[in-house]
């Protein structure tokens, strides 16, 4: 709670489905009405839609002869999860965010580094 009049509390309410997920991308960029659209999504591999394999003489499942579609190999999936429209100033306020935590983490980091080194140091003594 806010402890005096210079001071707000921000209480946070998380729903019942709340559920915080995997992103390794974003697409987006600038909206008609000057919003930034984030799009953020998984890549992985595609799956098959079918794949056929030819039946050995004894009766077993053998190498594959069809895979659909035929670009599997060739194909990556960027599965949108979901996506996020900020204005001007909010998109600031989440790259200093973003800025902030990302010194936090370049700082544990160093300090695991250190740690290891420092550690591999003793084992060689």
């Amino acid at each position: 709670m806010a402890k005096n009049q210079n001071e707000m509390t921000f209480k946070y309410i998380f729903t019942y489905d709340y559920n915080p997920i995997y992103v390794n991308g974003a697409h987006g960029g600038i909206s008609p009405r000057g919003e930034l659209v984030i799009n953020f999504y998984l890549e992985r591999q595609p799956l098959p839609n079918a794949i056929s394999h030819e039946i050995t003489q004894a009766g077993q499942i053998g190498p594959e002869t069809e895979v659909e579609p035929s670009d599997l190999g060739r194909s990556l999936v960027r599965q949108v999860i979901n996506g996020i429209v900020v204005n001007h100033q909010t998109a600031r306020e989440l790259h200093y965010w973003l800025g902030e935590k990302i010194k936090e983490l370049d700082a544990l980091e160093q300090a695991r580094q250190a740690m290891a080194a420092e550690q591999a140091g003793q084992v060689t003594h």
